[in-house]
């Protein structure tokens, strides 16, 4: 009878170990991996290792995407042949996008469409590129060098965000149109998370903020700002406020036992004084202080000259200032509005009559230099990466003194510009001389502040007007913010000289050029209003690094051979050094 093999039987059993052993480490590397899941659902982090946090959206940003309530369907319409550029632009929107979901979920849904394969129908193409700017969807025409011949293509670097039966269209390429290409997409680029965030939060915004433009003293009419009260009105509610009204009203109201005036103001979040000719009261000046005291923001686009182009067209006219009454309040606050006309050389243009051409008057565009066009900003978020601004007969703002208070300059003059104190003539006759550089030897005048802080009132120190009591008076403030700028037209719209229909605000009928007037006000409305704090995305900031053209003729053959020899080289190395260590420890 055969005895059992006792070294045999030893190595079953250790295979039966290992076997087990091996089974039971894939099990439990298994349900590592389920644990590791289930805590990457409820421990959510990311890891952005890049120089300018390319990947890393704001907190307001998250908090947005975390708080929607239905999905947010994005169509982006940077989708077929694309150049280098766009195709940048386009994987910027995903990856902004990509991270969008990872903190709304399945309430982010893009998708990238391209326009030019809707239909192979010419008809066709046309009627939806019509549909697409009836949307809002503008398209950019960009020329291509294609085999040697340029070629002209529209390009439609837009997106439309659609929200519970709700749409906004969003332009994608935007920022300061005197940059480089290069710059101006790499400032599209650092402007992205702003323009998809900004569309998503007013669509599903539950409450608007509240604006009241102050009337009866002269300020700017329904007419004139027409265009941007449409625009405002989108997301903001709108009304006219006339503070004697309200004055009339509260103090009847009082002997009900009802709000006094300054409550009544308090229903507004802003208010904007824009453009007035005539002089504030003692009373309308006390029921501004005490509303910004009470932590309401004020807006002042102040003309402090008085002086209109139609004024000048026949020989010319004297330049006064207005007496406001606003001044010593503005003062106290921190920012003086001189009294004086900026002229640049970077400017826009009038029509002028040269001369006669044959029976009809030669009627030529001239740059006028009180018409200033600016892309000089502060790097603040209201003003980064913005296109340029015009203005008409703006006076330059100095900064002075305020305890507690942040001043901040928004916007300058460019580099050859000078001032005229008032009164002063001006006449056309300015314009038949070149614009002498030599002339214009001042830089950086400022004419946008932006004020922060604890305002100090400006009745310190002073009884209360007749009718208020002093027991509801307040010295300081609540922390607040007011924006003063040294130009009222600068909200204004003009009129189309042959259909009489009101322009979009910042349209040059002679340029064609739209500016930036509209954006600055929608920009400084978010900042001081803290709509969720999501204009803070615009201080992204993306450095180009731009390669040495000179240093790669030089080292080209260098880089060549380090990138494809040296890898190789190592690959084959580690290779036959591995085989060796095999070979002898196998052998």
């Amino acid at each position: 009878m055969p005895t059992p093999n006792n070294s045999t039987s030893s190595s079953k059993f250790q295979i039966n170990t290992r076997k087990w052993e091996n089974i039971m480490q894939l099990v439990v590397l298994f349900l590592g991996l389920i644990l590791i899941n289930i805590l990457a659902q409820n421990y959510f982090f990311r890891l952005d290792l890049t120089a300018e946090k390319r990947y890393t959206i704001t907190e307001s940003s998250k908090t947005i995407l975390e708080n929607l309530e239905e999905p947010v369907y994005i169509e982006i319409y940077l989708e077929g042949e694309l150049n280098s550029s766009f195709k940048r632009l386009q994987k910027s929107v995903k990856e902004t996008l990509e991270e969008f979901s990872m903190y709304a979920g399945k309430n982010i849904q893009f998708t990238f469409i391209n326009p030019e394969q809707v239909s192979s129908n010419p008809e066709e193409q046309n009627r939806y590129y019509k549909q697409l700017s009836d949307r809002g969807v503008q398209p950019t025409t960009v020329f291509e060098t294609v085999q040697g011949k340029k070629v002209q293509k529209l390009i439609f670097p837009s997106a439309i965000v659609s929200y519970k039966n709700k749409e906004k269209p969003v332009l994608l390429l935007k920022g300061n149109r005197t940059a480089s290409p290069q710059e101006q997409l790499n400032q599209s680029i650092e402007n992205i998370e702003y323009e998809l965030i900004s569309a998503i939060q007013k669509l599903s915004k539950k409450q608007k903020s509240s604006v009241a433009f102050i009337e009866g003293h002269g300020e700017l009419s329904n007419d004139r700002l027409i265009s941007l009260t449409q625009t405002l009105s989108e997301n903001y509610i709108i009304e006219r406020l006339n503070l004697n009204e309200n004055l009339s009203n509260s103090f009847k109201s009082d002997n009900k036992g009802n709000k006094n005036p300054i409550q009544n103001l308090l229903q507004y979040d802003a208010i904007v004084i824009a453009k007035p000719t005539l002089s504030y009261t003692d009373n309308d000046r006390y029921q501004l202080d005490q509303y910004l005291m009470n932590g309401g923001k004020l807006l002042f686009f102040i003309d402090q000259v008085q002086m209109k182009l139609d004024s000048i067209a026949q020989g010319g006219t004297y330049a006064f200032a207005y007496n406001l009454g606003l001044n010593e309040m503005i003062f106290r606050y921190g920012v003086r509005v001189n009294q004086d006309l900026l002229q640049d050389t970077q400017s826009g243009q009038i029509l002028v009559n040269v001369g006669q051409m044959g029976d009809k008057a030669n009627v030529q565009p001239i740059p006028f230099p009180y018409y200033t066009t600016t892309a000089s900003f502060s790097t603040h978020p209201i003003t980064k990466n913005m296109d340029a601004l015009m203005f008409k007969f703006v006076s330059t703002l100095d900064s002075v003194k305020a305890d507690g208070i942040v001043q901040t300059p928004l916007v300058f003059s460019s580099q050859y510009s000078r001032i005229k104190k008032v009164p002063t003539l001006i006449s056309l006759d300015e314009l038949k001389l070149d614009l002498n550089p030599k002339l214009y030897q001042t830089s950086n005048l400022p004419v946008a502040y932006l004020l922060e802080g604890e305002f100090s009132s400006a009745f310190k120190g002073r009884f209360p007007p007749s009718g208020f009591s002093e027991n509801d008076f307040i010295q300081k403030g609540k922390d607040s913010k007011v924006l003063v700028v040294g130009d009222g037209d600068l909200l204004s719209n003009d009129f189309d000289r042959r259909t009489r229909q009101p322009l979009p605000i910042g349209y040059d009928e002679i340029s064609k050029n739209t500016y930036s007037n509209q954006e600055f006000l929608l920009n400084t409305l978010s900042y001081m209003l803290d709509e969720g704090g999501i204009i803070t995305s615009r201080t992204k900031e993306f450095e180009i690094r731009p390669l040495d053209t000179f240093k790669i003729q030089e080292e080209k053959s260098y880089w060549q051979f380090l990138n494809l020899v040296v890898p190789n080289v190592i690959i084959l190395v580690f290779g036959l050094g591995w085989y060796f260590w095999r070979k002898k420890k196998y052998s």
